[in-house]
C-alpha cells in the first residue's frame, strides 16, 4: 500500500469499513439535515466560481457543523426545488469534533493505521465532510489539489475518502491522475481572516489532466480511497437517479504547521489526534 501511494499518489482499500458504521454516521448526517434551517442559512457550495462565494457562514464552518446547498436545489428567486432532504451538498466542516458518532468514526483503528503506515507519526484531524452528491443534481467538482487549501510547512496533508454508498461512473465517482501528485501545486487558496475574504491565486499553469490521464475509482461501499494533497481529483455531476454519499477526513502529522493563510483554522477547538 505504501508503494502504491508513494509512486501513484493514492491507493484504495475495498471492503475495509463495515456496514454498521457506514449506517452510524449516515444516520448522524441524516440528522444534521433534519435539523437544519434552510430559510436561515441558504448557503450553496460550488467549484465553478473559484471559490470566490465562501461566506462567513462557510468560514465558521471550520470549527461548526454547517450545511451546504447544492447549486440546482434553487431556482433564480433562490426558493428549493427539491426538499430539503435532497437539496444539500455536503456537510462540514468539524462533524469529528462535535458529533459523538463521527468521533467515534474518526476514531476506527484502521484510520490510524494507514497513516501510520504511510509515516505518520501522530496523526491530526483537521476537517470532515460528509457529501451527498444529489441524485440529477449533484455538482461537479472541478480538477484540483487539495493542498491548495490545506497547507502546512512540515509533514504534507493526507486525504482519506471513504464511500458511504456504491461510487460509480454513473453517479460521479472520484477520479485521480495516477502519478499527478508529483506535478506543481497549481493555486493557493489564501484569506485574509481580518476581513474573511479568500481569493484562489494561481502558481503554476500546468494544464490539469486530459480526458486520456484520469482514472475512475468505482468502489463498493465500505470502501477507502488514501491520497496525497499533491493528487489532482474530480468528480463529475451527477445526472442519475442514485445519490453517491461520501465522507472525507484530511490529517497532517503533529508536528507540521498550519499556515495561517488557510482558510480553515481552529482556535477554540482542541487539537484531534489519532
Amino acid at each position: 500500500m505504501k508503494a502504491q501511494f508513494e509512486q501513484q499518489g493514492y491507493c484504495v482499500l475495498e471492503k475495509a469499513i463495515q456496514p454498521a458504521d457506514l449506517a452510524s454516521i449516515r444516520d448522524a448526517a441524516e440528522r444534521i439535515v433534519d435539523d437544519f434551517d434552510v430559510d436561515a442559512h441558504r448557503s450553496v457550495f460550488s467549484t465553478r466560481d473559484r471559490d470566490k462565494g465562501r461566506d462567513r457562514y462557510f468560514m465558521e464552518s471550520a470549527e461548526a457543523v454547517h450545511c451546504f446547498l447544492e447549486e440546482e436545489a434553487l431556482d433564480e428567486t433562490g426558493a428549493l426545488t427539491v426538499p430539503k432532504s435532497r437539496a444539500i451538498n455536503k456537510i462540514g466542516h468539524a462533524m469529528h469534533d462535535l458529533v459523538p458518532e463521527f468521533t467515534r468514526f474518526c476514531r476506527l483503528p484502521l484510520f490510524a493505521e494507514l497513516l501510520r503506515a504511510l509515516g505518520y507519526h501522530k496523526p491530526q484531524l483537521w476537517q470532515t465532510m460528509y457529501i451527498y452528491k444529489q441524485p440529477r443534481i449533484g455538482g461537479e467538482v472541478r480538477w484540483h489539489q487539495d493542498a491548495s487549501y490545506l497547507q502546512t510547512s512540515g509533514s504534507p496533508v493526507t486525504g482519506v475518502w471513504v464511500a458511504i454508498e456504491d461510487a460509480t461512473l454513473e453517479n460521479g465517482c472520484l477520479w485521480v491522475q495516477p502519478g499527478g501528485h508529483r506535478s506543481p501545486l497549481r493555486d493557493s487558496y489564501e484569506v485574509d481572516h481580518a476581513t474573511l475574504e479568500g481569493e484562489l491565486h494561481n502558481l503554476d499553469r500546468t494544464p490539469w489532466p486530459g480526458p486520456n490521464e484520469g482514472v475512475p475509482l468505482e468502489l463498493e461501499a465500505g470502501g477507502i480511497v488514501v491520497f496525497s494533497d499533491r493528487m489532482p481529483h474530480y468528480s463529475s455531476a451527477n445526472r442519475s437517479n442514485r445519490s453517491r454519499q461520501a465522507f472525507t477526513m484530511h490529517f497532517s502529522d503533529h508536528d507540521s504547521t498550519w499556515l495561517p493563510h488557510n482558510w480553515l483554522q481552529r482556535r477554540s477547538l482542541p487539537p484531534f489526534y489519532l
